[in-house]
């Protein structure tokens, strides 16, 4: 049966990702709004409505508003914002979050699609909080450097445009130690406090890596790297998009340098572990438009259809 498709923010970075992972298919039929009626609130409530899949690709108030639009039990929303990925009655659209998370969403009618950073973050920390290797109430920091096409069309215009100097070194941001994506973080991690967290943009389109240094003499229990890489590997050991590279890659101590952008174009996460006696850093790395949003969006409504997961992938 043809599933019928509604992306209600369609001209956005993420809704037109998720159109291009659409239109590979022929079990999908997208539902498109006139374009002089993508303001009209009855019109998209008759698409989001009709829709046995609606992806909300719009600011966070705007998610909150269409999503207050549906009435009919048969949608099931996707909601790409930041409005509902801690809200009680969302199922998080991570498939590969916990044993039994891909029932949640087969089960869910609100989805919320995990933001980038975060992705990655609690992809690292989730299996070593739940197994107790990493406690808690232990305070972690990360740092995430990003392309800039995570800052939406404005940024990339400005980034595309050139001629400005300051556009050419990363730039560190969310120095209010307040990002939007720390609630996730902390929610879905099972961390006690949330990270100090601080993201960097960089001069690059796409692409995405969170690094988080630890201490071994901070967790109680550990010995040595080679733990935490064990624990990463049993965890996502039959995941299909979640890759653990071998402890201290020998590839990129090879080569000298992390490269940010090697999962672009994928809906696949690398996940690392550099250690030496003392001290350890775990490295996620991710294509921010693919694993990062668009990819997570449309797996997670395969996973909900209980189709093949990588369909379209």
């Amino acid at each position: 049966m043809t599933t019928r498709v509604f992306v209600d923010g369609q001209e956005g970075t993420t809704g037109l990702r998720i159109h291009e992972y659409l239109a590979r298919r022929g079990d999908i039929e997208v539902l498109k709004i006139d374009a002089d009626k993508r303001k009209d609130a009855a019109e998209r409530a008759r698409l989001l409505n009709a829709a046995d899949v609606a992806f909300l690709c719009l600011p966070d108030a705007a998610s909150r508003e269409a999503a207050a639009m549906v009435t009919n039990p048969r949608t099931c929303l996707i909601d790409a914002s930041t409005a509902h990925r801690t809200a009680p009655g969302w199922a998080f659209g991570l498939p590969e979050l916990a044993p039994g998370q891909r029932e949640l969403l087969r089960q869910a009618k609100r989805i919320s699609n995990p933001g980038c950073h975060a992705s990655a973050f609690i992809l690292l920390l989730r299996p070593l909080v739940d197994a107790g290797l990493v406690p808690a109430e232990t305070p972690v920091t990360a740092t995430s450097i990003t392309g800039y096409s995570g800052g939406g069309k404005k940024m990339i215009d400005q980034y595309q445009a050139g001629g400005d100097a300051a556009l050419q070194a990363p730039r560190p941001y969310g120095l209010a130690l307040s990002h939007k994506h720390l609630p996730e973080m902390k929610a879905h991690t099972g961390l006690a406090t949330a990270p100090v967290f601080m993201p960097i943009v960089a001069n690059f389109y796409k692409g995405l890596a969170v690094s988080v240094p630890l201490h071994l003499s901070m967790l109680p229990g550990i010995t040595t790297g080679a733990q935490l890489h064990d624990a990463l590997s049993a965890r996502y050991a039959q995941e299909r998009f979640v890759r653990v590279m071998p402890l201290s890659d020998p590839a990129t101590l090879e080569g000298g340098f992390f490269d940010v952008q090697a999962c672009n174009d994928t809906n696949r996460v690398d996940l690392f572990v550099f250690a030496n006696e003392r001290q350890a850093i775990l490295l996620a790395r991710l294509d921010n438009l693919g694993k990062g949003a668009s990819g997570a969006a449309v797996q997670a409504m395969n996973v909900h259809l209980g189709k093949e997961e990588g369909l379209g992938l």
